[in-house]
């Protein structure tokens, strides 16, 4: 896949992995109290899917400082979402849960990030 030609923001493993990380975040926080969904379901929710979304816009506005710029936007909602993991993991209704998928996505997707926005900076 490396050599694959990237003709939109869908064709990068970074956007893709984003987006599995987005339905795992959705499939754990459904096991979340219903009591949660206005607070912690609601903020991982829009942490994850922050990333995909900055991804694609910072590459469809054309100019590597603009994909910089979101990339580090991205960046930083892995950060949010990373705290917000950290958080359920120590509330009493999680302790059942499995965060293993989401764990190792956001990581993943993280190290992804970390590698592309020094790239583009060198």
């Amino acid at each position: 896949m490396e050599n694959t030609p990237i003709h939109s923001y869908k064709d990068l493993v970074v956007w893709q992995r984003s987006m599995e990380l987005v339905v795992a975040v959705y499939e754990l926080t459904e096991q979340f109290p219903k009591s949660e969904m206005y607070g912690l379901t609601s903020q991982m929710r829009r942490s994850a899917v922050s990333i995909p979304s900055n991804i694609a816009e910072g590459r469809k506005r054309g100019s590597k400082k603009d994909y910089h710029h979101f990339l580090i936007i991205a960046y930083g909602s892995g950060a949010e979402l990373e705290t917000q993991i950290e958080i359920a993991k120590r509330l009493p209704f999680s302790k059942e849960l499995n965060f293993t998928k989401v764990d190792g996505l956001l990581d993943e997707v993280m190290r992804m990030l970390n590698k592309i926005t020094n790239q583009l900076i060198s």
